[in-house]
């Protein structure tokens, strides 16, 4: 009897004994959050909910996305665009009709179009049909060489739309959807992840370009330029632009313009029929990891200040070169790209609160924002902003002149006698499509184009009722 109760009592002990182990040893333990200032606490909780998630998952696979919804929605309202331009030719003949193919997004249900610029520029004609099959010819209400984007109006109602998502709020590794039409294949949808914010490819070129890309790995093709972006609840919250590539077709990477600033250029174009650019007045670059600590900065985020322009914003708050932004309305800043997209998103007048570091510390200015020129104003294009330098009024052609001339351009309206372009023999009725061979296609870009000309002008273009395309030359006053 003793020897069982014996044999009973080692048994209980040995029991006793591995609970005890495998609760200290064997048990999946819980990740301790790690109370400080710099996001341990919340990473710890990510990890303790993989961990719980694991336990009880066996490592089963993630639940799959459904895009078919988002795809529902952002389907109808992308639209194929095709663009016909005029190429090659003489001084004395018509040119050949050429084309392109692109997207678009509908906006509005009242026919708002936005799409790339370079889908549709140099274009006398555009012509945009819906998944439904649907051909509208569409009206350039105008477009925005820095961002590469444009803006069309077509006559019909009730349209399908998207509408704008929040594209600040879009994180890298979220899922997204491009919706276009590539290799003239219609409505086609392709998904990937977002995998950076704020890429600059050096694609648009020009000093007052902006290119703040969404980077994702969606598939996206010739033809899904002008395309959306959107997320899977089916928000807009780009517009597809660029791919890198070697071939010409995807390998990889593809870039939107955020909805953030697409719809601040919308809202320009729609009112004022062109873009209403602020600026800082200052020679930005990235900040390196050498200077960061050379200004005692404790990390290389942030954008360095290395020229001002006197009479600028930045030269009314009393910045000077050296100073490093660190954030603009109290949102960080970490790179050129970012802080080009802020301000692209304001106006001349607007007022900012911006942070800077200046000799170990950290300051806070108050800048009113002005526009290339200096001015606080907002410009609107009156027409007669060439009569006094060169003696010459524009203005855009309605849309009945661009549908029974067939042309985009600047009209000349009114000629000062005696003045440099009275001299060439123009007469008006004249629509300017290029200026130095460089194609415009309203007043605003024809205005913009001369003024950036160092000397000589060459004006292209036609009479209505004339197939002669007539050239005037002439030089700008010193």
């Amino acid at each position: 009897m003793n020897k069982y109760l014996q044999l009973t009592l080692v048994a209980f002990a040995s029991s006793l004994c591995s609970f005890f182990l495998f609760y200290q040893f064997g048990s999946v333990r819980k990740v301790q959050r790690i109370p400080d200032e710099t996001g341990a606490a919340r990473y710890a909780g990510l990890v303790d909910r993989l961990f719980h998630a694991r336990s009880n998952s066996a490592f089963a696979a993630a639940a799959p996305t459904n895009f078919t919804d988002a795809a529902d929605i952002a389907t109808p309202a992308v639209v194929n665009i095709r663009a016909v331009q005029q190429t090659g030719g003489g001084i004395w003949s018509r040119s050949a009709p050429a084309g392109s193919s692109g997207s678009g997004v509908i906006l509005s249900p009242d026919g708002y179009v936005v799409t790339n610029r370079h889908v549709v520029e140099n274009s006398t004609e555009i012509r945009v049909t819906m998944a439904d099959k649907r051909t509208f010819y569409a009206e350039l209400i105008g477009s925005d060489p820095s961002t590469d984007i444009a803006l069309l109006k077509v006559d019909e109602v009730g349209l399908p739309f998207l509408l704008f998502g929040n594209s600040d709020s879009v994180r890298v590794g979220e899922w997204v959807l491009a919706v276009g039409n590539p290799f003239n294949l219609e409505s086609t949808v392709t998904a990937g992840i977002v995998s950076a914010k704020g890429r600059n490819i050096n694609i648009l070129g020009g000093g007052a370009s902006i290119e703040s890309f969404i980077q994702t790995d969606a598939a996206v093709n010739p033809g899904n330029s002008g395309g959306a972006l959107v997320n899977t609840v089916g928000e807009l919250i780009g517009i597809n632009t660029a791919i890198i590539t070697e071939t010409g077709s995807y390998e990889g990477y593809s870039f939107a313009v955020p909805s953030n600033l697409v719809q601040k250029i919308i809202r320009d174009l729609r009112e004022f029929g062109r873009v209403q650019r602020a600026f800082l007045g200052v020679g930005i670059e990235d900040l390196d990891s050498e200077t960061a600590r050379t200004v005692g900065l404790p990390n290389a985020e942030g954008v360095y200040i290395n020229r001002i322009t006197p009479g600028s914003a930045a030269a009314d708050a009393g910045l000077q070169a050296g100073d490093v932004i660190i954030s603009v309305n109290n949102v960080r800043v970490r790179s050129t790209p970012e802080l080009q997209e802020y301000i692209g998103r304001l106006r001349p007048g607007d007022n900012i609160n911006l942070d800077y570091w200046r000799k170990g510390a950290k300051q806070r200015a108050r800048l009113l924002l002005k526009d290339a020129r200096n001015s606080t104003s907002i410009a609107r294009l009156q027409g007669d902003e060439l009569r006094e330098a060169l003696g010459f009024e524009l203005r855009d052609l309605d849309g009945e002149e661009e549908r029974r001339m067939g042309l985009n351009g600047a009209l000349v309206t009114a000629i000062q006698r005696g003045s440099v372009v009275y001299a060439t023999n123009m007469q008006p009725g004249f629509v300017i499509i290029s200026v130095n061979g460089k194609r415009v296609t309203s007043a605003a870009e024809t205005i913009e184009s001369i003024r950036d000309a160092v000397n000589s002008v060459i004006l292209d273009g036609y009479y209505e009722g004339e197939e002669d395309l007539y050239s005037y030359r002439f030089r700008k006053r010193e």
